[in-house]
C-alpha cells in the first residue's frame, strides 16, 4: 500500500504555519514526487477571513483579507512541473462548526451560495491549467446530520457542471473513540459510534450523493487500531455498492498524544496502510505531507518518517 496523494494544508487552522515561499514549495513538490505522490489536494481555499488566492468573491462577501501570494496559481504551476494532479478545495466559513442552527437559519444556504460563486470564479481563473484535475468538498462530516447530503450533492454537481465533469473528492471521518476536539489534551472518550450505526448512516449518505461525488477517503485516525479493519471494510463495501471510489486518508500525524499534533510513529502508519490494503483499498491520500512527512518540515521527526517510508517503498520494490 502506497501513499499516492496528499492534502496541502496552507490555510493553517490548528497546525502551525511554516511560512514557505515559492522555493520551499518547489522543493516540497520534488520530495513528494520522489516518494511516489502524484496528486495534491488543497484542503480549503479559504477559512474564515484567510485565503489562498485573491478571491474577489470572498473579499466582497466574507471580508477576507487580501493574500500576499496567489498560492493556487503556484500550486497549479508546480503540479504541472512535476506531473501531478491538482484538486481544488472549497471555502469553509468556519460557521459550520459554531452555529448550532446552521442547517435551519440560512447559514447553510449562504455557505452553498458563496461556494458556488467561488467555483465559478476559480474555474474562470484557473481552469485552463492542465493540472487542474478535480475538486474537494472541504466540509467534513462523520454522521448523517442536518442537510449534509444536500450540501455534498449540490456542491459536487455544481463543480461537475462548471468544469465539464471533473471528479469530486470528500474526506469524512468516523465518529469513533478518538473523535475529540483538538482544543483539549484528551485523546479519547469512553465510546464512539457503533459499526452498525456508522453503516446505516453512511448507506443513506452514499445513496444521496451518487453522481455528485466520485472519491470517498475516510480519515483513519478516529478509531482504535483494532477497530480500523472493520470500519474500513464497511466503507469499502458501501462505496462499491454505490459506485464510489474508496480511498483511505492515512493520517501522518498522531492522535494518541496530548500534544496536538505531531508526526506519527512509523510503526503506526505502516499498520494503518496494511490494514487498508487488507480490506481491498488500493489508494491512500494523507493529511498531510508537508507538515508531518517532509524532510523540510518544521518538525524534525517528519523527515525521519519520510526516510522510513522511502525505505519501506524500496524494500517493497525488491
Amino acid at each position: 500500500m502506497r501513499i499516492t496523494a496528499t492534502f496541502l494544508d496552507e490555510i493553517s487552522h490548528d497546525i502551525p504555519h511554516q511560512n514557505w515561499g515559492a522555493d520551499e514549495w518547489d522543493l516540497d513538490f520534488r520530495f513528494m514526487k520522489e516518494a511516489g505522490i502524484g496528486m495534491v489536494v488543497l484542503i480549503r481555499c479559504g477559512y474564515r477571513r484567510w485565503q489562498t488566492f485573491p478571491s474577489q468573491v470572498l473579499i466582497r462577501e466574507e471580508k477576507c483579507y487580501q493574500p500576499p501570494v496567489d498560492l493556487v496559481e503556484l500550486f497549479l504551476r508546480l503540479s504541472t512541473k512535476y506531473g501531478m494532479k491538482f484538486y481544488f478545495g472549497l471555502y469553509d466559513s468556519g460557521r459550520y462548526w459554531e452555529d448550532k442552527d446552521f442547517w435551519t437559519n440560512g447559514s447553510y444556504e449562504r455557505e452553498v451560495a458563496i461556494n458556488k460563486a467561488v467555483i465559478d470564479e476559480v474555474w474562470n481563473k484557473y481552469g485552463h491549467h492542465s493540472s487542474f484535475a478535480g475538486w474537494y468538498l472541504s466540509q467534513e462530516c462523520s454522521r448523517n446530520n442536518g442537510k449534509i447530503v444536500e450540501m455534498f450533492s449540490t456542491l459536487g454537481l455544481y463543480c461537475k457542471q462548471v468544469s465539464g465533469g471533473l471528479p469530486v473528492l470528500i474526506s469524512p471521518y468516523i465518529d469513533g473513540k478518538k473523535s475529540i476536539s483538538q482544543y483539549t489534551t484528551q485523546t479519547s472518550r469512553d465510546s464512539g459510534i457503533s459499526l452498525e450505526d456508522h453503516t446505516s448512516e453512511w448507506e443513506q449518505i452514499f445513496k444521496g450523493i451518487q453522481g455528485s461525488v466520485d472519491i470517498v477517503a475516510f480519515q483513519d485516525g478516529h478509531v482504535e487500531y483494532d477497530e480500523l479493519a472493520a470500519f474500513l471494510a464497511t466503507n469499502k463495501q458501501l462505496c462499491d455498492k454505490y459506485g464510489l471510489q474508496c480511498w483511505t486518508n492515512s493520517e501522518t500525524f498522531d492522535r494518541d498524544m496530548p500534544i496536538k499534533f505531531l508526526p506519527i510513529k512509523w510503526e503506526k502508519l505502516k499498520l494503518k496502510l496494511e490494514i487498508a490494503a487488507s480490506v481491498g483499498i488500493e489508494n491512500a491520500i494523507t493529511f498531510e505531507f508537508s507538515h508531518f512527512m517532509s524532510p523540510q518540515s518544521a518538525y524534525l521527526q517528519a523527515g525521519h518518517l519520510y526516510n522510513r517510508y522511502r525505505e519501506y517503498l524500496e524494500s517493497d520494490n525488491h
